[in-house]
């Protein structure tokens, strides 16, 4: 089941996205209402779809198909750490840390954008993309989602879409210089749907160890830049969920996103592998379609980035410890 949200005439529905039509949930009941079911509830939600109410699926408007609590962005690829590193260092370096454990930065859960939706950029001259894969935490019954080991985070799995993490990689490496972030190189969009497929629906590529056997792709203009399995991951979802409970809680509307997938997941990745910024970063006008199967395809479009206003830079203080 594809479950979403969408305008139509100015009003705001939640429902099931079929290939030829978007069909409303009955009495009001939100994507939201659907996660709080979990993966236990889909025969009921599957029930609430209002078929007298259906209408073409061409004449609605996607919108982001969930109000999301958190967004966490981990770094599961192997081959896209190694050429960005590349990219950023001069030279391809894995660090020794990424193979113990996954590892996710927090990032803007209001600046999510639908399929076809145009981003706006900081300032930056290294605008970028990002394939990714995401998961979208649903309710267990008798879990407070605390702490959970891999085998019961794979019931909090409610379903999967594809997101597109845009980055502006001069900003980005700025921020990191000071060993914290990223933050404004990446909190002004991301691109995240066109819809949630449930997870029954992918349970044919998944194998023995809980990796998806889908692929993904990317193309900027139309040219394909990127091409990779979701199962080139190092963990898969339910142990990158189990990590982002330890110590804490996941909870229904929580987004898990793979991180950049390889062979070209991102354009610093390929910048990295030629040495150059081979392929261009993206401009103004540049369209990104990324096409995930099983999934669906998400686009995407680079608007025009705007002056922001100005802020001085640190002052020189003199560290008095007494206002005497």
């Amino acid at each position: 089941m594809r479950i979403g949200r969408w305008s139509l005439e100015g009003v705001v529905h939640d429902g099931v996205l079929r290939d030829d039509a978007a069909v409303p949930f009955a009495g009001g009941r939100t994507v939201a209402d659907a996660l709080a079911l979990g993966l236990a509830g889909l025969t009921e939600i599957a029930g609430w779809a209002d078929e007298a109410a259906a209408v073409p699926l061409g004449e609605v408007a996607l919108l982001v198909p969930l109000e999301a609590a958190t967004v966490r962005d981990f770094v599961a690829f192997e081959e896209h750490v190694e050429g960005v590193t590349a990219a950023v260092d001069g030279a391809s370096h894995v660090a020794p840390e990424w193979y113990e454990l996954p590892t996710f930065y927090f990032t803007n859960p209001h600046t999510l954008l639908p399929d076809g939706a145009t981003v706006r950029p900081p300032v930056s001259s290294r605008v970028d993309f990002e394939l990714e894969v995401a998961a979208v935490v649903g309710r267990v019954d008798g879990s407070d989602g605390r702490d959970l080991s891999p085998a019961d985070a794979e019931a909090h799995l409610f379903g999967y879409t594809i997101m597109n993490d845009w980055s502006a990689r001069d900003v980005q490496g700025r921020e990191m210089r000071v060993r914290l972030g990223p933050c404004k190189g990446k909190d002004f969009g991301m691109s995240l749907g066109p819809w949630i497929v449930t997870a029954d629906e992918l349970a044919p590529y998944r194998d023995g160890e809980g990796f998806l056997w889908i692929e993904a792709e990317a193309t900027v203009n139309g040219t394909r830049v990127g091409h990779d399995l979701l199962s080139n991951m190092g963990w898969p979802f339910a142990e990158l969920a189990a990590y982002a409970s330890r110590d804490s809680r996941i909870v229904p509307g929580d987004v898990l996103g793979s991180g950049t997938v390889g062979n070209g997941g991102c354009l610093a990745e390929l910048w990295g592998r030629s040495g150059g910024l081979t392929p261009p970063p993206l401009a103004a006008g540049d369209e990104v379609v990324l096409h995930v199967q099983g999934i669906g395809t998400l686009r995407g479009t680079v608007g025009i980035a705007a002056e922001p206003a100005a802020i001085p830079p640190a002052r020189a203080r003199s560290r008095a410890r007494s206002r005497a």
